[in-house]
């Protein structure tokens, strides 16, 4: 890690997914006055509501400069129609890849945790597949993923992230339509909003 932080073609990225809900609210603390105090209003669940409960969205967390003081500000992110799977990871590595090559990049360390859609035949095979077509072609992003210790959630640089971004996105005293939320969300990271990421009809 701390060699591929000093080179030009290689880029370091911690991925990890998670839920914004609309409805659960974070734990929050804020200055408030004695007269207005902040008060978070809990919503509920209208059966004629058309949008989900929560929106499940891939993020990687781009580090730059040494290792030894390293800059971890930009983030990358990708909305999900559904949940977390194998073939939906697949393409948000694809997408990922896609975009470090228009930067030049030429190696990603990927840095992650052992999900079941992390750690599958179809992930690995994929990446394989993947790495073997870039060294055929002789251009592309090579991915090298590296796994953190199981139940280490801590040595994740993006978890805190979410953590942060869960309070200033939340709506106080209504509820957001998710159109809405992922805007927030977006906006909160000074990401673009992308389409979400869908199974294609072969695999669903």
């Amino acid at each position: 890690m701390a060699w591929a932080s000093t080179q030009p073609g290689w880029v370091i990225g911690f991925v990890d997914e998670v839920w914004w809900s609309r409805f659960a609210l974070p734990r929050l603390s804020a200055w408030q006055g004695k007269d207005q105090p902040v008060r978070l209003v809990e919503q509920t669940w209208q059966k004629d509501d058309p949008d989900p409960k929560a929106l499940a969205c891939y993020g990687v967390l781009w580090q730059q400069g040494p290792i030894d003081d390293p800059i971890r500000k930009q983030m990358s992110l990708r909305f999900v129609t559904g949940r977390p799977v194998s073939a939906i990871t697949t393409q948000f590595l694809e997408w990922c890849c896609t975009r470090l090559q228009a930067q030049n990049k030429t190696s990603w360390l990927l840095i992650w945790d052992n999900a079941s859609f992390h750690v599958s035949k179809m992930v690995r095979t994929w990446i394989r597949e993947h790495n073997s077509l870039v060294k055929a072609e002789g251009k592309g992003v090579r991915i090298l993923p590296l796994f953190l210790p199981t139940k280490s959630p801590w040595l994740n640089p993006i978890e805190p992230k979410w953590v942060h971004a869960k309070r200033n996105v939340v709506e106080h005293d209504g509820l957001l339509t998710a159109k809405q939320l992922a805007a927030r969300v977006c906006a909160y990271f000074g990401c673009s909003y992308e389409p979400h990421l869908v199974l294609s009809e072969k695999v669903s």
